[in-house]
């Protein structure tokens, strides 16, 4: 971003502006910014380069899969021990119970040798490991647990990426080929399949 559209602001400043019921915000510079200002600004940004090129005309509403919200009492003594790990004693409450209802508690998910560790997020085959980014990572584990079911591009965005998130489509097929491409050299990439005209699929079988 071009250091003349920053406008600093002391705590001070900012303190007496809100007391005084100003926002900080110019809107008449914002009304006066053209489309081409803002594209120029947005690939100057490294934050955005990767985006530019994209056509978000083709982007899909992720909308957040609906959550089943359950009541729980805990011991006092259970509660006393996490408020003694100090500050976000709630989150890890929270992570502690997911671990512990999330899934059907199996922690290793095998397919003909390749075998992916939910606890560690790993996988391996035997010795060595494949090596995954987190995305890649997270589609192998749906497809690991959802085995022989096609799933479409949307349906896809939906399970793995989740939440408000708004991705092309085709971001998805990216991420295919990085997850086959790191599973070919242990000739596993062919679990991955694409079914045509429906989306992709895990299956152990090949036809």
């Amino acid at each position: 971003m071009s250091e003349k559209n920053i406008v600093r602001y002391s705590a001070d400043e900012i303190r007496r502006m809100v007391a005084a019921g100003k926002g900080r915000t110019n809107l008449e510079r914002l009304d006066s910014i053209t489309d081409e200002e803002i594209e120029a600004q947005m690939r100057d940004d490294p934050d955005w380069a990767d985006f530019m090129d994209i056509d978000w005309s083709k982007a899909t509403i992720v909308y957040p899969v609906p959550k089943n919200a359950i009541s729980i009492r805990l011991d006092k003594d259970v509660i006393d021990f996490f408020k003694a790990t100090g500050k976000g004693y709630q989150t890890r409450i929270n992570a502690v119970l997911r671990r512990s209802t999330n899934g059907n508690g199996e922690e290793l998910i095998q397919a003909e040798g390749l075998v992916l560790d939910a606890a560690s997020h790993r996988v391996t085959v035997g010795e060595r490991t494949v090596q995954l980014g987190p995305t890649e990572y997270r589609l192998l584990s749906f497809f690991m647990t959802h085995a022989e079911r096609v799933y479409s591009r949307a349906q896809l965005l939906d399970r793995v990426w989740g939440g408000n998130v708004y991705v092309e489509e085709r971001t998805v097929d990216v991420h295919i080929r990085r997850l086959r491409k790191a599973l070919e050299a242990f000739n596993y990439d062919r679990f991955i399949q694409t079914v045509r005209g429906s989306g992709y699929r895990f299956s152990t079988r090949t036809e």
